[in-house]
């Protein structure tokens, strides 16, 4: 991960009240961040109102855009429109990275006192990757069919479908073991 000023808010020089920030996020940053290869062509933003207060802030991540990656059912790529929001509370903590990494709690973040920017690229990447959905399908068409792979999807309905008859196929060696165990079961 490198390290780029450009997703640092000095917060010191920050009057108390409500500022508004707008950050672009594609393949590059991702790439930074190490996000899978299989997720591409990203095109997201992210706009951030960061609400100082006097001992902590009050952040407000609005996420939009959109990428490419793989469908989980036919494996082609469609695209993905991205759209969350996320909230987080940065407060000010002990001088120390110690105290510090003892208060951490799931929405709130403590920072040092003597810590003079907010790093938000980690927070960035994770409410994006948040963002996904976990099943990822391509949308179904304005006449409500699948918008998958039709190959694919006939191939999927195939193999879904049982074999018939139970004398046949993997269920003949199944039986064939039943009668062995029922057999050895007698002679014991």
């Amino acid at each position: 991960m490198k390290h780029h000023r450009e997703f640092e808010i000095a917060w010191q020089g920050l009057k108390e009240g409500v500022h508004e920030y707008e950050f672009l996020l594609d393949d590059r940053f991702m790439k930074e961040q190490d996000a899978p290869a299989e997720m591409h062509d990203w095109n997201a933003t992210v706009k951030l109102k960061l609400d100082k207060k006097v001992n902590f802030f009050l952040l407000h991540f609005d996420i939009g855009g959109r990428l490419a990656l793989p469908c989980d059912r036919c494996g082609d790529d469609f695209e993905l429109k991205l759209w969350d929001e996320f909230n987080l509370v940065v407060k000010l903590s002990g001088d120390s990275e110690e105290d510090v990494e003892s208060e951490d709690e799931d929405d709130v973040v403590f920072i040092p006192r003597s810590e003079t920017v907010l790093d938000i690229s980690s927070w960035l990447y994770e409410f994006l990757m948040l963002s996904l959905p976990l099943q990822r399908i391509h949308p179904d068409k304005e006449d409500g069919t699948p918008g998958c792979n039709p190959q694919a999807l006939k191939l999927l309905n195939q193999l879904s479908e049982p074999e018939g008859d139970p004398e046949h196929g993997i269920w003949k060696g199944l039986e064939a073991l039943k009668e062995t165990n029922k057999n050895k079961r007698k002679t014991d």
